[in-house]
């Protein structure tokens, strides 16, 4: 095994002449499955095709983007594993000083809007050579969407790089698909009929498949309704078995884009991960201290893909979509060995996860045949009757796993959904979790205790999350553990007010919990938050939602959240005078009043909770 070529002298020293694709990303090069790019090139590479990689290229000349020559077939562009912007700044729109997919985390080694920038280095230097752009900042990119970083609604990225086509969600059989019609020498610009892509045509053309239109760019930059309803059209197509191809108009052209490629078998999906990764960064960025990314997920598995639990903000729904599918225990069992004999492997498996770590098939039987409904959700706002929450094959892989020689723990880190496991009849994973698969503390995202908020999110409601804490408290007494829960929370969502948040800091405060990281929400392309964010409008009920939008919002709304911390307390005091709860100040800010009053949470706690000792919920 051995990396693939990054260098014009290796690709000589392999006796190619020039590549068949060089695949072009805005991370550094690591050979790992959980990174797109080792994958996408593996994949082509077991097809038989040459693969050349320009990681991190210099985007201020052509110069790097001339390595490898003119590829035989064509360029592969992604930004790397996180959208470009997002890489780059935070959600208060600040630079900023890291980027843990660049050699030893240095920031600066790609550029805003990589693909973009990227693919218009290659037509400068290769002209009207085949493109395909790929990846989470295509995925989330492909239709005219919001960009929080400009407050402007942007073209396709289709348009605005030039490519020729762009391959959205998990790409393997698009990109197997691609590479062997344009091996076969049919041009580019006449691949209308591969799933999982989007292309450019003339206005007039029909499309391949069944389609529905949605509006024109000039409608929806500046009409919010419009954007809204665009986007239930997307989300509603969005699955390989219902889904239809969907058009936008570009004045006497349009973008169309096809249905989903079907989510890969069992099969398929052992054979990706059977490929010979060398599970690490490439040799050349040792000097520069590695890729800091490599360490989350050097000793961790994926089991599955796919997501049916349908948060508002994120985009696993734009890209992995929300059928699940998963590899068989003994694809999951070789990978795990090939963990336990690499030399630093210290006997702790970190995750057997995936977009949600709980969750191994299809919601239903009835997605199978059917795929996911249009009209409702699987889990939100309550499971669905038909749902079949089931963890039995999990728990077995998990015992089957902690069997394996040399294997001490094998921990959970992915996000773990809560209300899917209070549905499931049996206890059997929650004992089994809470037993074995905890390194102390237990990362949940309840996000909100305001069931006002929740609901934007598409959340189940509070006293969903209070049951579980409570069993958990209750399941880690009697074995005799000391195990903690660790609650993601979000600030400043759609649909949040000042009094949510100051309901929120209440809880907190209640509970002893003194949360060291809150997420600002973050608006980016491709999620029904964003949606909500830029229009106003909940796009599922058209209904009007309040969007706290100025900068000075969002501090007070985080402050709340972190009134523990001494540098927000004008913030928080700023907060409760706007909420009109200046009777809370004592509380939420004892150094405040001259004498310690008791908790009295007021209207703004809504009777949630019970008390609790220490920093944890239960």
């Amino acid at each position: 095994m051995s990396f693939l070529p990054i260098t014009a002298k290796e690709v000589e020293e392999l006796g190619w002449g020039v590549p068949d694709f060089v695949l072009v990303t805005g991370d550094a090069y690591v050979d790992h499955p959980s990174f797109g790019t080792a994958i996408i090139s593996r994949v082509l590479e077991a097809e038989g095709f040459r693969i050349a990689i320009l990681a991190q290229p210099d985007w201020r000349s052509t110069a790097d983007f001339c390595r490898f020559g003119k590829p035989r077939l064509g360029f592969l562009v992604n930004s790397g594993n996180i959208d470009s912007m997002v890489a780059h700044y935070t959600a208060a729109k600040k630079r900023r000083g890291e980027d843990y997919y660049s050699p030893g985390g240095k920031a600066g080694k790609r550029p805003d809007r990589a693909i973009i920038v990227y693919c218009n280095r290659i037509r400068e230097a290769f002209g009207d050579i085949p493109i395909v752009i790929g990846g989470i900042e295509a995925s989330t990119r492909r239709f005219a969407h919001y960009d929080y970083w400009t407050d402007k609604v942007r073209r396709s990225l289709l348009i605005d790089s030039g490519a020729d086509l762009l391959a959205y969600g998990m790409g393997e059989n698009i990109m197997r698909r691609i590479a062997f019609l344009l091996d076969r020498g049919v041009p580019i610009n006449r691949m209308h009929d591969v799933r999982g892509t989007v292309y450019k045509c003339k206005k007039d053309e029909k499309p391949h498949f069944d389609f529905v239109e949605t509006y024109d760019y000039d409608t929806l930059k500046t009409d919010k309704e419009a954007y809204a309803r665009a986007f239930k059209i997307q989300y509603d197509n969005m699955d390989a078995v219902t889904g239809k191809a969907v058009t936008e108009d570009y004045g006497d052209f349009k973008i169309v884009q096809n249905p989903p490629m079907p989510p890969l078998t069992r099969a398929e999906l052992d054979s990706v991960y059977s490929l010979p990764y060398m599970r690490t960064y490439h040799p050349v960025y040792e000097a520069e201290g590695g890729v800091p990314a490599i360490a989350e997920v050097k000793f961790s598995i994926t089991h599955s893909r796919g997501c049916f639990g349908g948060c508002n903000f994120c985009a696993l729904t734009y890209v992995q979509g929300r059928s699940v599918c998963s590899r068989s225990e003994k694809s999951v069992l070789e990978e795990a060995r090939l963990l336990t004999e690499m030399p630093d492997f210290k006997g702790y498996i970190h995750d057997v996860g995936g977009p949600t770590a709980n969750f191994r098939h299809p919601a239903c039987e009835k997605q199978k045949k059917s795929g996911v409904c249009t009209s409702k959700r699987c889990l939100f706002p309550t499971p669905c009757k038909n749902l079949n929450a089931d963890h039995s094959e999990y728990v077995h892989l998990l015992e089957e796993l902690e069997k394996l020689p040399r294997v001490k723990k094998v921990f959970i880190r992915s996000g773990i959904r809560f209300d899917y496991m209070l549905a499931d009849k049996s206890e059997k994973f929650f004992k089994h979790l809470v037993s074995n698969n905890i390194s102390g503390q237990l990362k949940v995202a309840p996000e909100h205790c305001s069931d006002n908020v929740l609901k934007y999110m598409g959340k189940p409601k509070f006293e969903v999350f209070e049951r579980f804490s409570k069993r958990f408290y209750q399941l880690t007494k009697s074995m005799g553990k000391e195990q903690y829960l660790v609650p993601y929370l979000m600030s400043s969502h759609p649909g949040s007010t000042v009094n949510d948040a100051v309901a929120l800091a209440l809880y907190l405060r209640e509970n002893g919990l003194n949360p060291e990281q809150v997420q600002d929400f973050y608006p980016t392309p491709g999620t029904a938050s964003t949606c909500m964010f830029y229009t106003g409008l909940d796009p599922f009920d058209m209904k009007k939602v309040y969007v706290p939008r100025s900068y000075e919002e969002k501090r007070l709304q985080r402050a709340l959240l972190q009134s523990h911390r001494p540098e927000n307390a004008p913030l928080v005091r700023k907060a409760l005078e706007m909420a009109g709860r200046v009777d809370l100040i004592p509380v939420l800010l004892p150094s405040a009043a001259k004498k310690k009053k008791p908790f009295t949470a007021g209207k703004a706690r809504r009777g949630r909770g019970s008390k609790v000792k220490g920093n944890r919920y239960g």
